[in-house]
């Protein structure tokens, strides 16, 4: 370990060229994963902020984002099973929002009762209790900007039908390429035409003594042309949906593995380069008598040395750099384990790469050093 450092600080420029090269691919593998976690979570983020532990829907529908209609009294069966506590209604459709200089800009429009839970965003008149405020509108504020909604409250139009933005609310951009705009159900229903006797989701709170798969199987028997999943499996299924049916979500994913394997070859071919360019270091050990465990050991922790100090680079960097991204993409997420796992992809490549130039090491003629 004392001889591993020495060879570092000895060549201190060396070092610092080895430590930037990996931090830079430590930062690339941030902030593709960024990208990638952003989106997943971005992708479910709606069905994982609801309360409801099932989920009714129309056959086939892969995401919230996407619904089909299914009958309305299909909600009044449900609520007759037992074990079932409460059901509500969801919807999502793609409107027209009237903007100030008279352009029109589409938005995304989500409507749900107020019984997908107090994280779900509505537009309560009190946020204790379950009264929504009528024609509110709730907006990210990532897209206060775009839809020219300040200062807010603010009078808007969507689909030629009044309403107001009475609040901007956090952690709900859309990745969609249009923003959410948020409503109470019944206020939402009326600015997309839907008909009453129509729905596009029943979500469903389950009392605390029964179980949700139970439940579940009972709504599938009771109504066999609809799909029924537990929140956490309609969450799975849209961000599979998301990711590898869509041109947007393959592109992400690809990126992401493309940037993992770059920042991957550009450790291995640093570490690879430092420890060859000690070289004529490793033939003066074996000519005094190191033997080659030894040299192993110092090629082995000089490497690790150098992918700590390059992780440790990269992950302070990312953090402002991802920070500054959220400015034009308000949906990349970093999840707090993400830089703790790029850390032991980084530290093995780093091993594999000293490995790699042992063979060279350990194989110098010792009678090198006296050519030199």
């Amino acid at each position: 370990m004392k001889l591993a450092w020495r060879n570092i600080v000895n060549d201190r420029v060396r070092f610092f060229v080895a430590v930037i090269g990996i931090g830079f691919a430590v930062f690339l593998m941030i902030f593709q994963g960024s990208l990638l976690f952003g989106f997943l979570h971005a992708a479910s983020n709606l069905i994982d902020s609801s309360d409801a532990e099932i989920w009714v829907m129309a056959r086939g529908v892969a995401c919230f984002e996407f619904a089909g209609p299914i009958p309305r009294r299909y909600m009044e069966i449900v609520r007759g099973i037992p074990g079932v506590h409460t059901t509500g209604r969801a919807c999502l459709a793609f409107a027209q929002y009237s903007q100030q200089d008279g352009k029109h800009r589409t938005v995304a429009l989500v409507g749900a009762d107020s019984t997908m839970g107090k994280h779900f965003p509505l537009p309560y008149v009190d946020v204790r209790s379950s009264a929504l405020y009528p024609n509110g509108l709730l907006v990210d504020e990532s897209n206060v900007k775009q839809l020219q909604a300040s200062p807010i409250p603010f009078d808007v139009e969507i689909n030629k039908r009044r309403g107001k933005i009475i609040a901007q609310i956090h952690g709900f951009s859309s990745f969609l390429g249009c923003p959410y705009v948020f409503a109470a159900y019944r206020d939402a229903i009326k600015y997309i035409d839907l008909p009453p006797e129509q729905s596009m989701f029943l979500v469903v709170q389950i009392n605390p003594n029964y179980s949700a798969d139970a439940i579940k199987r009972q709504i599938r028997f009771r109504l066999p042309d609809v799909d029924v999943w537990t929140r956490e499996e309609f969450s799975k299924r849209a961000r599979k949906y998301w990711i590898a049916q869509t041109g947007a979500g393959g592109a992400i994913l690809t990126a992401a593995i493309l940037g993992f394997l770059i920042g991957m070859m550009v450790i291995s071919q640093t570490v690879y380069a430092t420890t060859m360019d000690n070289i004529e270091e490793f033939a003066t050990l074996k000519a005094i008598g190191a033997t080659r465990s030894f040299i192993v050991r110092v090629v082995v922790v000089q490497a690790l040395l150098c992918g700590l100090a390059g992780f440790l680079l990269g992950a302070a960097v990312s953090v402002p750099l991802v920070s500054l991204a959220k400015a034009a993409i308000a949906w990349v997420y970093t999840p707090v384990w993400l830089p703790a796992i790029i850390l032991i992809p980084t530290l093995v490549m780093c091993g594999l790469a000293s490995i790699m130039s042992i063979r060279v090491a350990v194989a110098v003629e010792p009678a090198r050093v006296f050519r030199a």
